[in-house]
């Protein structure tokens, strides 16, 4: 971390984490790909699930965030009972939000599509929303109830790259989701022997593979992450370490729960217009994640660089891993950008059956055209908040976050398609908003620079 040059060692972080990020976005386009051949009722659910899902994982990666960074910043300073203790409450607080979730799940998910579903839906296709909310109660109860496996699997595969170990998380994420897209297609579409489960099918294929992943994760920490101890003996909750951890992952949790609220207040508006318009949003979600998990990837290579580098005062490290990552990201954005102006169509024409590609295309092909033209801007803006989180500064990201999303996006959009009644603008508020976030983001780098790394010796 503190010796290796910074070219080589970004890539050797970054590259089993991409590989993985990529697996993990062929998984999620899998699961909608066969949901959506089996029923577009069923792909709604799934769809609509998705600021539930992503609330998860806002919880989940964020806590992950904050124990990476206390970690990675104990090794740099050679504490190593520091670090010892952020791994095991890092598991103890991925237990808790798993049990949040479980309650969340058993008691809310009917009424969860129920607020999605706007009641001018449910009086012109009163069997499809009842048959949407049917699979979407079968698909949620599942993946809360049983969320504990992807908690644990981030919070573990967290502590592997916090140690520099990123090809041991690529083999947990990778084994996760090729098991779960197996099973995908025996579970939704009822081979081998077992029947046809549709989107519970795909929920349960979900779990499945999280489960497995979080088994394989806690075995290689044991066997081969020498740098720290998952020993529980004589554990007693530390709220100091607690505070600490969620200093920096609390904005990154905010960050994305707010997300998952726009997400929720989007899935409605569109509704509005068309259930088929909710289905192209969510497939957007599900293609783009193919450009964003591999900017995720180096995002996840880089932190404990530029943590550890900070830890042991290593300044010109700092910025040669930057520059590096916004480079790598801005190339990925821009090839996403290019797929998705040309080829919107045939990338639709893999969630749906023939007959029903012109009318998922005449929403989805300006929803994807449209919204990609922010991914060059948003890769600026995702490195950049990631290492504000990296150097403790994660107030910046959740500032950035909120105006972003509460300020810009949703009002934007909803002023687009309340006021104006046109769907087409709304695609269009995701590159206003984005083109303000990265101005925020530069400001608050700049002052970052001044305050904390101006006087950090070369």
């Amino acid at each position: 971390m503190g010796v290796m040059p910074v070219n080589r060692l970004l890539v050797t972080m970054a590259v089993p984490m991409v590989l993985s990020m990529l697996m993990q976005a062929l998984y999620n386009v899998v699961d909608s790909i066969f949901v959506g051949q089996y029923d577009q009722n069923a792909l709604s659910a799934v769809t609509m699930a998705f600021p539930a899902q992503s609330l998860m994982i806002a919880l989940a990666a964020g806590t992950g965030v904050g124990v990476n960074a206390l970690l990675s910043y104990s090794l740099g300073k050679k504490d190593y009972a520091s670090a010892n203790k952020a791994a095991t409450h890092g598991i103890f607080l991925a237990f808790c939000s798993a049990v949040l979730f479980c309650i969340l799940g058993l008691t809310l998910s009917e009424s969860f599509y129920r607020w999605q579903i706007s009641a001018k839906e449910f009086r012109e296709n009163p069997e499809m929303c009842e048959q949407i909310i049917r699979y979407g109660k079968d698909y949620l109860s599942v993946v809360t109830v049983y969320s504990i496996g992807i908690f644990q699997q981030v919070t573990l595969e967290r502590l592997l790259q916090s140690t520099g170990k990123t090809f041991y998380a690529m083999i947990t994420q990778t084994s996760g989701a090729i098991l779960n897209i197996i099973l995908d297609y025996v579970f939704v579409f009822g081979k081998c022997g077992v029947e046809p489960m549709g989107a519970k099918g795909a929920a349960l294929a979900t779990i499945i593979g999280q489960w497995t992943a979080m088994a394989l994760a806690f075995a290689l920490n044991v066997k081969k992450n020498r740098e720290i101890s998952l020993s529980f003996k004589d554990f007693r909750v530390d709220w100091a370490t607690i505070r600490t951890i969620y200093r920096v992952g609390l904005p990154s949790i905010i960050m994305q729960a707010i997300s998952s609220v726009v997400t929720f207040t989007l899935n409605k508006l569109l509704n509005g217009f068309s259930q088929v318009a909710v289905n192209a949003f969510g497939i957007y979600f599900k293609l783009q994640s193919f450009i964003f998990m591999p900017v995720f990837g180096v995002n996840n290579g880089m932190v404990p660089i530029i943590a550890y580098n900070y830890g042991a005062r290593h300044k010109r490290r700092i910025f040669d891993t930057m520059k590096l990552s916004y480079l790598i990201a801005g190339s990925i954005m821009a090839a996403g950008t290019v797929v998705f102006l040309l080829f919107p169509k045939p990338l639709l024409s893999m969630f749906c059956k023939p007959e029903a590609l012109d009318e998922l295309a005449r929403y989805g092909v300006p929803c994807l055209r449209l919204i990609s033209l922010h991914f060059v801007v948003a890769a600026f803006s995702i490195i950049t908040i990631s290492v504000f989180q990296a150097l403790g500064n994660g107030f910046y990201s959740m500032i950035v976050s909120i105006c972003r999303q509460l300020v810009i996006l949703l009002p934007v959009a909803l002023f687009m398609g309340l006021v104006l009644k046109n769907i087409d603008l709304v695609w269009l508020s995701y590159p206003i908003a984005e083109i303000a976030s990265a101005s925020m983001c530069a400001i608050f780098l700049a002052r970052i620079y001044k305050k904390n790394l101006k006087e950090l010796p070369e």
